[in-house]
């Protein structure tokens, strides 16, 4: 017997829990399905080198929170679990920079940045969005190097998503709701212990099952966890077929597989998922009209992930949340201070020593050379045990219009997701910003070196923000989905994720993602009622969004749903 939903959302991240709450409000009944575990905060790894808790491999019979996979051309870091990338990442939500909005690929169709800006508004309040206070030693050391690149102008906090309580309140106290009117759950104040990204176990990183998903389920949506999507195909009599699979099945072959209907299907597992299962799907026959644009304009955000290692642990530079200040060294690059708690961390085995490219020398050659002469010292470097405490992790990323295209490729009875260069210069392996600002950061922490990530050198960097893939367009012919999100070609399904993210941010896409999908699910109609929208193909209109029936936040609460009054600025 097959399950039925009006709507089925496939993934739990951050594109996909606003679907499920929104939905929900619109009188939808709605099921979540959600590849990786469900975790409370107690479940939570200890750190990061708790790998069966951290680490989501499940061929490995792992099944944490951390997605590490690679294709042709990156490295990608992602989420797992419900909550999605929620769980892992590092709390940081900017709006993004001019660029993004301007950007030829989707600028043409509306005002964007008019458009979305009510919807960045609703999204940090529901996500709790403050600024961070507090001053760290990495915080100190990341100005330093922004004024030796005389750029100190340009250094601020950041914005972020975790709960601080008010001015004087202690770490580690439990409050009341402080969001959402009475609806949502107690919080507890941030002990800044630095563990955002593997998993915050004290109940002060505002999680999406801590907001949206929270809000959700008890209001009726159903999520399943451990449930890997492995088909989706249109039924005779309208809607779609979903059939699904018990992520741990190799493990038991009881009630392995799962089989949902639902007239909408909202593909929200984020770029790295989405992609991958619509490409499948795509050459397997069961969605044969996906645009052939699938793939096109992904997007590794033009990002370079750096560390500086110190000598000792004199200094603990664990200190703070994930990611605390940022600065711009040119006007298309922005660096950020990340860190891990403290404890045991396997993240460091992703590192290798840093080289330049050298003109006339391919650098896996250099990379080489660099490695054997610094052989000796590689032991500090993979210093699981005190590699958190004594590491500052430098983020780069780019506005830079350059792009990947993901393509499905067939190895005898076995297919998998590739990549090929793209649009755009091609995807950047070496930043020298980037490698400036690090070799600086080194040497203000007292380090012997600074270090790179190990793909680097063999053309692959490691990214955090794989995005894109599913982009905006005007038609088949530019886009996977329309202006609404809606999927051309096949009728009744949505791409909610990063995915849809059209252009390259230059800033953490988190808050992105959740305000575009904030703005798609505010068009959709209340169930039963007539659909705005213009028909599938039809040329683009702003529309008005629609007020739900059934909302869930009390109007009085800070994050209450406050829907734009379109023409009214």
């Amino acid at each position: 017997m097959s399950t039925h939903y009006d709507v089925l959302v496939i993934g739990s991240g951050f594109g996909g829990s606003v679907a499920a709450l929104r939905l929900i409000e619109k009188g939808y009944t709605v099921g979540v399905l959600e590849a990786g575990a469900r975790f409370s905060d107690e479940d939570l790894p200890d750190n990061g080198g708790d790998a069966k808790r951290f680490i989501f491999q499940p061929q490995l019979g792992m099944y944490g929170i951390q997605r590490i996979d690679l294709i042709n051309d990156c490295f990608i870091l992602a989420g797992a679990g419900v909550g999605g990338g929620s769980l892992v990442y590092a709390n940081t939500l900017y709006e993004p920079l001019e660029p993004f909005y301007q950007d030829p690929a989707w600028a043409h169709i509306t005002d964007w940045k008019s458009e979305l800006a009510p919807y960045y508004d609703q999204a940090k309040r529901m996500l709790g969005v403050t600024e961070y206070a507090k001053t760290t030693p990495a915080d100190v050391a990341m100005k330093k190097v922004a004024d030796e690149m005389g750029v100190g102008h340009t250094f601020h906090p950041t914005p972020v998503g975790v709960f601080f309580g008010g001015p004087g309140q202690p770490e580690g106290e439990t409050v009341a709701d402080p969001f959402f009117g009475g609806v949502g759950p107690e919080r507890s104040t941030c002990i800044n212990c630095g563990s955002c990204m593997t998993g915050c176990k004290h109940n002060a990183k505002n999680t999406l099952v801590k907001n949206y998903l929270y809000l959700a389920e008890r209001n009726g949506a159903v999520v399943h966890p451990l449930t890997t999507v492995t088909d989706v195909r249109p039924r005779p009599e309208g809607g779609y077929e979903v059939t699904a699979r018990w992520t741990k099945a190799k493990l038991s072959r009881k009630n392995a597989v799962k089989s949902f209907t639902a007239d909408h299907v909202v593909f929200s597992a984020a770029s790295l998922g989405t992609q991958k299962l619509l490409h499948r799907l795509k050459a397997e026959g069961s969605l044969p009209a996906v645009s052939d644009r699938l793939g096109v304009l992904t997007r590794t955000n033009s990002e370079a992930i750096l560390w500086s290692t110190a000598n000792d642990d004199e200094v603990d530079w664990s200190e703070g949340v994930a990611i605390t200040s940022s600065f711009h060294p040119d006007e298309h690059t922005h660096i950020e201070p990340v860190r891990y708690g403290p404890g045991r961390n396997v993240m460091p085995l992703m590192a290798t020593v840093l080289v330049d490219e050298v003109e006339g020398e391919k650098r896996w050659k250099t990379w080489g050379r660099e490695l054997w002469r610094q052989r000796n010292g590689l032991k500090d470097l993979y210093s699981l045990n005190t590699w958190s405490r004594r590491t500052v992790v430098a983020l780069v990323m780019q506005t830079l219009d350059n792009s990947i295209t993901t393509v499905w490729r067939q190895r005898g009875p076995v297919g998998y997701m590739s990549s090929v260069q793209g649009h755009g210069a091609p995807n950047p392996t070496y930043i020298p910003a980037a490698y400036d600002a690090v070799r600086r950061l080194a040497r203000v922490m007292r380090a012997k070196q600074a270090y790179g990530a190990v793909g680097e050198p063999l053309g692959m960097p490691l990214t955090a923000h794989f995005i894109g893939g599913c982009a905006i367009g005007d038609s088949p012919e530019t886009g996977v989905i329309d202006p609404y999100q809606r999927m051309f070609g096949h009728p009744g399904l949505h791409v909610v994720d990063g995915s849809a993210i059209s252009a390259n941010l230059g800033v953490n896409p988190s808050l992105t993602i959740t305000a575009q999908a904030e703005r798609a699910m505010a068009l959709w109609p209340n169930k039963g009622e007539p659909d705005s929208r213009p028909e599938l193909g039809a040329a683009y209109q702003q529309v008005a969004p629609v007020e739900p029936k059934n909302p869930v936040v009390p109007v009085e609460a800070p994050a209450a749903l406050r829907l734009p009054i379109v023409g009214v600025s």
